[in-house]
């Protein structure tokens, strides 16, 4: 029971009040898209980046715009391209002169990354040099220039997205940096009722008004917060052992995985997945992690993670699918969920 006296379980109704909040305030803009806008919360509360795929005219500019303006987070978009230059993402040294004196010093001007939501439109389409002073800055959330370090703001988050549909002249990720995302979000096409709704909301003359739901400075106490919810050892387990059950040279595994996949997920993954059932539970105010909130999140966390063999591609098994039959083949204990109950009183003490 929530009391006064206890922050983090009323740290936690804030939360779920918020996440009920942000829903419906994004609904007033983004039609559909729900599992999507989900993930996208998932990601921020455990401090996470994101990269999304999906076609043009699906509303990710607009997503990740309306959610910044619901936490009152300073919001950046970059179109990146061919000639985009590391400097152009994270800034530079200027040098300025003094009028009154004739001083001349170098003075360091910052880039666009300088923000709490940075969208990072087609990052697959700028040279491998600026995709990794990007991924520099999201790793270590600061910037070095001129000897200087120069910390980002906090929260900071990145939001990339990729065009599956042109690959021509880009230059896609290499497995290692889109290891730094913490989920790959897939964001599909509307239904034909919200398509109906998606052009009879754009055409017209009235605009929603949002409101703020959390502010800023909220929001690392609630990422502190997502972090103290506890976990079992059997959910620990469980975790381990989706992403053991990757990797093809791993003894035990389906005889499938070392057919279809060549390359299988690292500990970060399970990292990814722990953190991620976390936040998913304290979003929906609960005090523990289940086994449904990894199941949950599996998809999202392993997909990028998974490199598939052409024998895999050959009978078109994708990534997705592969994990759909690792979550069908490793067992999930009876009862666990009820063990997992009893963990949550460590979180009121």
């Amino acid at each position: 029971m929530t009391t006064a006296a206890d922050p983090d379980l009323s740290g936690l109704s804030q939360l779920k009040d918020a996440h009920q909040n942000l829903r419906e305030q994004i609904a007033r803009v983004v039609v559909g898209q729900d599992d999507v806008i989900e993930q996208l919360m998932i990601a921020i509360f455990a401090r996470g980046h994101c990269i999304l795929e999906g076609v043009p005219g699906l509303a990710k500019t607009l997503m990740v715009s309306t959610l910044a303006g619901c936490l009152e987070l300073d919001f950046t978009r970059i179109q990146f391209t061919p000639d985009l230059m590391p400097s152009d993402i994270t800034g530079t040294d200027v040098l300025q002169e003094d009028r009154s004196t004739g001083a001349r010093q170098l003075t360091y001007v910052r880039g666009p990354v300088f923000t709490n939501v940075l969208l990072a439109d087609e990052i697959n389409r700028t040279p491998p040099k600026t995709q990794a002073a990007l991924l520099e800055a999201m790793q270590e959330r600061q910037v070095s220039a001129g000897g200087h370090r120069h910390t980002l703001p906090d929260p900071f988050f990145v939001l990339a997205t990729q065009n599956p549909i042109e690959q021509e002249g880009t230059y896609p990720l290499p497995e290692a940096q889109l290891d730094r995302f913490i989920f790959k979000v897939f964001v599909g096409y509307p239904t034909p009722e919200q398509e109906r709704q998606i052009y009879r909301v754009t055409t017209g003359a009235a605009q929603s008004e949002l409101t703020k739901v959390l502010s800023g400075p909220e929001i690392p106490e609630l990422q502190a917060l997502v972090r103290r919810v506890p976990v079992s050892d059997h959910c620990l387990d469980y975790s381990m052992h989706l992403v053991r059950a990757t990797r093809p040279d791993e003894p035990g595994i389906p005889d499938y995985i070392g057919k279809w996949v060549s390359w299988g997920a690292g500990p970060r993954a399970g990292q990814a997945l722990v953190l991620a059932s976390k936040a998913r539970a304290a979003l929906d105010g609960r005090t523990c992690v289940t086994i449904e909130d990894i199941r949950a999140v599996a998809h999202p966390v392993l997909r990028h993670r998974l490199v598939t063999t052409y024998a895999a591609q050959a009978e078109g098994q994708t990534p997705d699918t592969v994990i759909d039959k690792i979550l069908e083949d490793i067992p999930v204990r009876q009862g666990a969920n009820e063990i997992d109950g009893h963990v949550s009183q460590a979180f009121r003490s």
